[in-house]
Parts: structure tokens; C-alpha cells; sequence
């Protein structure tokens, strides 16, 4: 058996083995099998059937996963995008009056120019024409974004109007403030484990949370309300109650809607570039900071293997929209998966299986509780974040940018803006600092883009 994962996917060249690469599958299938349970919500919110949408997200999210492991052989695992399922129910959907079917058609369009742009390397083009400081800053700037989201997910910081966000307070004890309390005794747990080089430190922090939750449950300290804080202990482990038919090919019909009028098709045409926009650069976002996380990229801050890459997230896109769920992306969870060893296929590969499985055992992964999952997400950002020491910070026309990057992502709670903010200030202030030949012709149409972006849209 290890002869064969070696010859396919290289293993010793990477510096790894097949345990490590297994663990950190499972490690990045845990931190974010959240998705399971959030995406149905969100899209049955805009009246698609929820259990149709688990299976399609179950589904697409299995075979991109795959795709990207046999593909390119790098360590990433794809599902329904955050954000763009949100973009795709409440806006398009809720707000703009689209039927859902139209909405899919949207982002089976996207996937397919996605291909296209793949297989052209003009994704690759643009991957490959950031800059250096701006690769850095991003993958800081996804660190403390998905800290950020570790905290809010956890219930450490809450919504407040006077200060946007704050620690949640303790005074009064409550499901919330249980939540919160297990989330920071995780990152203590996970921290130790960390420290003392604990293979598979942020899976055992994961599965030791869990049980402390479980004992909190019985100890009656945790006590769910069944309506945002749910019961931490199995009850049912196996269930077969999946099905497609109410949103496979759903698309089609959202073809036929697509009115065959001038304002029509712009209008169509609006919703298919927002999808375009936000999952081209959350997606290079992610790649960059997974990867320069883990030290993957070359010496020329290439990534090898992006192409495949790139190719597996058009493909998970098209048959996620065929199946019926809204746009799959490469998700910055993997970098838990890369911080716990992953570099090669085997752990996508490992996290396509867990997908797969988990459409017979839903009810056992929809129970891991987010306090669980989110010290995870807390310490792969503190592992991201210490890349800022490569900056260099006597240069501001290098460390400025990189800096808009960073700071962009957690405040603006998006990864895309970050990368916009960071191109357009690295573009303005080396062309008005006289070092245009550090500019990329590339960035000066990214920049413009950008811009256009915020006046327009």
C-alpha cells in the first residue's frame, strides 16, 4: 500500500508520509464539515429543498476534492463557498427576485468560463503576476480572517453597536457563554498539543474539545436549546435519506428564464460577474496562503500544480451547479489540513473519501459543534500570521501593500478585497514612487478592474 501511494503521489519528494497525509485529510475534512449543515440552510432559505442540497453539496464537494488530488496532487479540498452561497440566496435570490434555477445557471455559466480561463492559464497568469509582498500579505491577511471567523464561529466575539464587535460577556451563564468558554479551553488544549509536537495536534484538539463538550452535556453545564445550540452527543449515526431530484439539472430551466431582452441579459450578466469576481480571487487568495503556509511555492513564488488546481475548482463549480448547490471553491480551511503536514494529494484524496461518507453518516458529522472546530481555525491563523516576519518592512513600497492586504480581509470579512486593496495600493504607490518596472502589466489591469469594480457595481 505504501508503495502504491508513492508512486502516486510522490510522497518522500514532498517531505511526507502517508499517515501524516491521511491525518491531515481527516484534519481539514473536520474543520470544515460545517458546511454540511450551513449550506442546506442557506440555500432553503431561498426555497431550495434542503435535503437535495446536502446531497449535492456532499456530491460536488467529493469530486472536486478528488479532481484536485488527482489533478495536481496538492493538499486542498473544495466545497460551497461561504459568502457565494450567501451572495447566491439572499441576493440574487431574495433580493433581486431570481428564481434559484436562474441563480444555478449563473454559476454553471461561471464554471465553464472558469474552465476555459483554466486551461488558457490565464488564472494561472494572474496567479503567478502577484507580487512576492503581496503573497505574503495575503496569506497574514487570510490568517486573522479565519481567526476572525474561528472567534465569531466559537461565540468568543459577538455583533455590538457601539464597537462593531466584542467578547462575548460572561457574567450570566448560558448555552453561548459555554460555547465560548470550550472554545478558548480548545485553543489551550490545542496550543499544548502543538507545543509538544503531537502528531495530528489540531485533529486531537478537534476530537478532545468534542468530548469536553460531551462531558460539560452530561454534567448539565451545556445545555442545548435546539434552536442555535444543539446537542454535542450522538444520537444518530446512520441515515440514507438523500436525494437529488428536486434540484438536479435545475440549471436548465434557469436557462429558459433568462429573458431575451437587452436589460435581460444584463442583468444576467451582472449576477454571473459577481459570482466571477468573488470566487476567481478567494480562490488565488486561498491558494496563495495555503501554500505559502506549508512553504509549497518554488523559488519564483509559483505554486506547482496550480493548473490542476485551478482546473478541479472550474470543474467543482459546473457539477456542483448541475447538481444542484451553489458555487464550489478551494476553502481556506485547508491550510489546517497543510498545518497539520498535508502536502500532496493523499490528504484531498482523504477528505473526498470522508465527504463521500459522510452522505450516510450525516447525523454524526453535523454533530461536531462549532466550539470543536473553531480553536482549529484560531491556531492555523496564528501559524499563517507569522509569515509577517518575511516582510520586508524598510520598504514601504513593499510592506504598505502587503499591509492593505492583511488588514482588508479580517475588517472587510473577505478575502477578495483584500487582494484587491493590496493590488491597487502596490500599483499606486510603485508607479508614484518611480519603480514602474516592478509593476506587472497584469496588476495595471487587475488595478483597473478593481476600480471599475467600485464605481460600478
Amino acid at each position: 500500500m505504501n508503495d502504491f501511494f508513492e508512486r502516486c503521489f510522490k510522497l518522500k519528494e514532498h517531505n511526507t508520509n502517508a499517515k501524516t497525509e491521511v491525518i491531515a485529510g481527516i484534519t481539514t475534512f473536520m474543520t470544515m464539515a460545517y458546511i454540511l449543515a450551513v449550506n442546506p440552510k442557506i440555500l432553503g432559505d431561498c426555497g431550495m429543498d434542503k435535503t437535495a442540497v446536502f446531497t449535492a453539496t456532499v456530491l460536488a464537494s467529493t469530486i472536486a476534492t478528488f479532481l484536485m488530488g488527482a489533478f495536481s496532487n496538492l493538499p486542498f479540498v473544495l466545497s460551497a463557498g461561504m459568502g457565494l452561497n450567501a451572495y447566491f440566496a439572499y441576493t440574487v435570490v431574495q433580493q433581486m427576485g431570481c428564481s434559484w434555477e436562474l441563480a444555478l445557471a449563473a454559476v454553471f455559466t461561471e464554471g465553464i468560463i472558469f474552465i476555459i480561463l483554466s486551461l488558457t492559464n490565464v488564472r494561472e497568469a494572474i496567479f503567478n503576476a502577484i507580487p512576492q509582498c503581496l503573497k505574503i500579505g495575503v496569506t497574514v491577511g487570510i490568517g486573522l480572517y479565519i481567526a476572525m471567523i474561528g472567534l465569531k464561529s466559537g461565540g468568543v466575539i459577538v455583533a455590538n453597536d457601539a464597537t462593531l464587535v466584542s467578547l462575548i460577556s460572561f457574567k450570566n451563564w448560558s448555552p453561548a457563554t459555554c460555547s465560548a468558554l470550550l472554545t478558548l479551553l480548545g485553543i489551550i488544549i490545542t496550543a499544548t498539543l502543538m507545543h509538544k509536537k503531537v502528531m495530528g495536534s489540531i485533529l486531537f484538539g478537534i476530537l478532545a474539545t468534542w468530548v469536553l463538550g460531551m462531558m460539560f452535556e452530561f454534567g448539565g453545564l451545556y445545555v442545548p436549546d435546539n434552536k442555535v445550540f444543539f446537542s454535542v452527543i450522538p444520537t444518530k449515526i446512520v441515515s440514507t435519506n438523500f436525494s437529488l431530484e428536486p434540484t438536479l439539472g435545475g440549471f436548465v430551466r434557469g436557462f429558459k428564464e433568462i429573458p431575451l431582452t437587452l436589460s435581460g441579459f444584463l442583468g444576467f450578466f451582472s449576477i454571473l460577474f459577481a459570482f466571477l469576481f468573488v470566487d476567481l480571487f478567494d480562490t488565488i487568495g486561498t491558494l496563495i496562503g495555503c501554500a505559502s503556509s506549508g512553504n509549497m511555492l518554488d523559488k519564483d513564488g509559483k505554486l506547482p500544480g496550480i493548473k490542476g488546481a485551478l482546473t478541479a475548482d472550474a470543474i467543482g463549480t459546473t457539477i456542483g451547479a448541475a447538481l444542484g448547490t451553489s458555487t464550489v471553491t478551494t476553502f481556506v480551511e485547508s491550510a489546517s489540513g497543510v498545518s497539520a503536514g498535508g502536502r500532496t494529494g493523499l490528504t484531498a484524496i482523504t477528505a473526498s473519501f470522508l465527504f463521500f461518507i459522510s452522505l450516510f453518516f450525516f447525523p454524526l458529522f453535523l454533530t461536531i459543534p462549532a466550539f470543536a472546530t473553531a480553536p482549529a481555525l484560531v491556531l492555523v491563523g496564528f501559524l499563517m500570521v507569522t509569515q509577517i516576519a518575511k516582510i520586508n518592512f524598510n520598504d514601504h513600497t513593499e510592506a504598505v501593500p502587503a499591509y492593505m492586504s492583511f488588514i482588508s480581509m479580517p475588517f472587510f470579512y473577505s478575502i477578495s478585497e483584500g487582494i484587491a486593496f493590496g493590488i491597487i495600493s502596490y500599483n499606486f504607490i510603485n508607479l508614484i514612487s518611480g519603480k514602474k518596472e516592478k509593476i506587472h502589466p497584469l496588476i495595471y489591469i487587475l488595478s483597473i478592474l478593481f476600480i471599475l469594480k467600485y464605481a460600478l457595481i
